[in-house]
């Protein structure tokens, strides 16, 4: 929901520009601000979700979500369009991160390919259909509908996860052979005195003792349907508070070259999506075709196939080659294999952005453009899966931290396209801008190559730093 409601503007910014005076620039930039907020927003709510609960998170930003679609269409000047955009990223940030993690919260990491590859095809998914509907909503109601019916479909997604969402969290520590320090304060007691011996054991702590030290106490009871859906369990409300760290450790990633390529791959193959969105009204709707804002939105029929097959090929089909290719090395699977599946990218890529800019410079029938829509979000779908998999299947049990990096390093990335896109392809032309971007986006897809072989070795070498941090994460209770 909050999917749609950051992406239905995209099939009638001609309406919205016409209505309001703001130009298609300045909508454009704001949209641009509304994805730097998106990632660094993350550094505001992701401690808060790994320290409190997730489910607490998830609902505020639905509900803020859907009060800041009210607010829009009564937006006038560029400065409170902006300001819009702004806090709509802000409040809408746990979707770029959150997500991720409750799926390596509930699924094993043999499965994880399949069911990111599902979060992908609703995130892009959503992003794509919301153009369909707001074009035919524009036709009907008028542009302003557009972002109240936004605010309808995150009420309705606040009712829905209200019921029907548990929280994920769970405290981890016991599993790294940590007691819980809220249960030193819970009981009145402190840890006793150990000696070199003991400390160096409780250090470097074993399987068995890890196993013994979780089982599940004889007397447990079953959690209660009103239990699950509590705003806060009280497991997390008893956790230490450690935000600080939480909050830094993200910038500290940044120096893990798998983690920092995770997201600079994920921000270069959004940012065709971005140029994609940003110059679909400006040439559907201009004087070569004349689209009107209905047909422009069912343009976005074509995106919706390419999602739909890039969440194939990498969930389900992905899962069976990265399983494929560990059978051939030994049995043995490393995080390096999943990134074999963007050699169809290196053609892809370039095809679309070609094929979109140079039909569009030439008026070339509008089938071409179309379809060009497609590969492209077929290529974006791509990137989103396997970067977020890579640095996932590199550093699991830092996930949780681990993807607000990526998150940062991609939406700064989106921010800077999407300030800049209109400007760029205004005094490049359609044409030579997109020929440019073709190459420039070949050879971003290129860079996977050296990751394949080099990878393994980069990660080899940042053990030990990743040994620290799951140990500091560990007596947390926030790894994964």
């Amino acid at each position: 929901m909050v999917g749609i409601a950051s992406a239905a503007i995209y099939s009638v910014l001609e309406p919205i520009s016409k209505a309001t005076g703001l130009t298609i620039a300045n909508l454009n930039a704001g949209t641009g601000y509304m994805f730097l907020a998106f990632g660094w927003g993350c550094l505001f709510w992701q401690p808060l979700a790994l320290q409190f609960g997730k489910r607490p998170v998830y609902l505020f930003s639905m509900l803020a979500t859907m009060c800041i679609q009210v607010w829009a269409p009564h937006t006038t000047t560029n400065g409170q369009w902006i300001a819009n955009k702004i806090l709509q990223g802000f409040f809408g940030a746990p979707i770029e991160s959150l997500c991720e993690i409750s799926v390596t919260d509930i699924y094993f990491q043999h499965e994880r390919g399949r069911y990111i590859g599902l979060y992908a095809l609703l995130l892009a998914g959503s992003n794509f259909f919301a153009p369909i509907i707001a074009g035919f909503i524009d036709r009907g109601q008028g542009w302003e509908w557009v972002l109240y019916w936004c605010a309808i479909f995150c009420a309705m997604g606040f009712v829905f996860l209200f019921f029907f969402m548990e929280e994920t969290n769970f405290d981890r520590s016991q599993l790294v052979g940590h007691e819980p320090e809220h249960r030193h304060r819970a009981t009145g007691t402190t840890p006793p005195n150990l000696s070199d011996d003991e400390k160096k054991d409780a250090e470097s702590p074993t399987l068995e003792a890890a196993s013994s030290s979780s089982s599940p106490s004889p007397t447990a009871r079953q959690k209660t349907y009103i239990d699950k859906i509590k705003l806060f369990q009280t497991a997390d409300l008893r956790k230490p508070i450690r935000l600080g760290g939480m909050v830094a450790r993200p910038l500290i990633f940044m120096t893990f070259p798998v983690i920092f390529y995770a997201g600079f791959s994920y921000g270069s193959n959004l940012v065709w999506f971005n140029v994609l969105n940003a110059t679909a009204s400006l040439i559907l709707a201009g004087p070569n075709y004349n689209f009107a804002s209905w047909a422009v939105g069912l343009s976005y029929v074509s995106p919706l196939v390419g999602v739909a097959i890039g969440s194939a090929y990498t969930g389900y089909g992905g899962d069976r080659i990265v399983l494929w290719l560990a059978r051939r090395n030994k049995g043995i699977l490393e995080a390096e294999h999943r990134l074999w599946l963007f050699a169809p990218s290196l053609l892809l890529i370039p095809f679309g952005l070609i094929l979109w800019g140079v039909c569009a410079a030439h008026a070339i029938h509008w089938f071409g453009c179309v379809f060009a829509m497609g590969i492209i979000a077929l290529t974006n779908t791509i990137g989103l899966q396997l970067s977020v998999s890579y640095c996932i299947d590199s550093y699991r049990d830092l996930g949780g931290e681990a993807i607000v990096t990526v998150i940062l390093v991609r939406n700064t990335m989106s921010f800077a396209v999407g300030y800049g896109v209109t400007p760029w392809v205004t005094n490049m032309g359609l044409q030579n801008a997109f020929i440019l971007a073709a190459f420039a986006g070949m050879a971003q897809c290129l860079t996977f190559l050296v990751f394949v072989k080099y990878g393994k070795d980069l990660r080899a070498s940042s053990a030990g730093r990743y040994a620290k941090y799951v140990e500091e994460m560990g007596r947390a209770g926030v790894v994964h």
